[in-house]
Formats: structure tokens, sequence, C-alpha cells
């Protein structure tokens, strides 16, 4: 995927569409998929309910109208709150059905409310971060990591990994921009 400007949310409606779903889809599916576990969902009814809440932003995104002003995280914390109460209803359901003595026990999708700003920008980076190193050299990888996280100087990792300095500060910089672009408009 070339590097461009315009959000992820925005590809969505252009000529890049598919390509703009996939990484939509490899972004958030993990995210909305422990939102849902933390909401109570055995392994199963998280899949399954990871499935309903793709299925209906299909429908959804297309139309949809990023606005700056709003949170794009919590209108879909919104949706995945309300497909996990829909998936804790009717499993509800089956069980009184089955068993008409047992107490209605089901666990409040609530855990999902709790999940905070920081918790999502961090979870978002990670994965972001995960499906761009495919997409660098490994040197240019590894020296933007080195600097950032590991915070070592520029000097020592050009020469562990025979770049000058100026190289180190061009990956890093490449891959900073990379990571801006790929979650611009998504950090809201």
């Amino acid at each position: 995927m070339d590097s461009t400007s315009v959000s992820l949310l925005r590809r969505l409606h252009t000529d890049e569409k598919e390509i703009a779903w996939k990484r939509f889809v490899e972004l958030y599916a993990p995210l909305i998929y422990h939102w849902t576990l933390r909401a109570g969902l055995s392994d199963d009814d998280a899949a399954d309910c990871v499935q309903d809440v793709l299925t209906l932003l299909v429908d959804k995104l297309p139309t949809f109208a990023y606005d700056p002003k709003k949170s794009f995280r919590a209108w879909l914390r919104t949706v995945t709150v309300n497909k996990c109460r829909e998936t804790h209803r009717r499993n509800a359901t089956v069980a009184k059905s089955t068993d008409p003595l047992k107490p209605d026990d089901a666990v409040s999708p609530d855990g999902v409310e709790g999940f905070t700003d920081q918790e999502y920008q961090r979870s978002l980076v990670h994965r972001a971060l995960e499906l761009m190193q495919r997409e660098f050299e490994p040197n240019t990888w590894q020296a933007c990591w080195k600097h950032v996280v590991s915070g070592d100087s520029a000097s020592v990792i050009a020469q562990q990994l025979g770049m000058t300095r100026n190289a180190v500060y061009v990956a890093k910089s490449r891959v900073l921009r990379r990571l801006r672009d790929e979650l611009d408009g998504l950090m809201d």
C-alpha cells in the first residue's frame, strides 16, 4: 500500500476502497475482538460479534462522513457495544428457553465502555506498526525502532546497521510519516 496523506476513512470513498477496507479490517478487527471479550463474550461469541460489527460497517462506512469534531472511536465503540448487547440478549433468550429455571446472569457489555482513550490509541498504533513493518526494508525499520523505541543515538544505530547518521534520521522520518498517514483521522 503506498503512502498517501488521505485518511483510511476517506479512502473508503475512493477507487482504493477494497485496499482501504482490507487495511481497516487488519487494524480494527483485533481491537473490536478485544472489546467484545472485555464485554464478557466467549471466544466464539466474540468472533461472531466481530463479524456482525464488520458486516454492519460494510454498509455504514461507505456513506460515513467523518467529522473531526466527533469521535470515530466512540461511534465504533457504540456500534460494538450494541452488537455485544444483541449477542447477550440472544444468549439469554436461548438460555431461558433451554433452562427456564436459570437466572438471567448475562454479563453486561459495560466492559467495553471502560476501554480508555489511551488503550485505544496504544492498540491502534501497535497494530498499525505490526502491519506497516512489512512495508519497509529491515534496516529502515530497525533504524527507526532503535531510535524511537530503544532510544539509541543515531551514531550508534548508524554504526550497528552500516548506515550514515543522516540515513537513520531519514528512516525514522519515513516510518513516522507513514504511521501518521496511516492513522490520520483515526486517533480522535
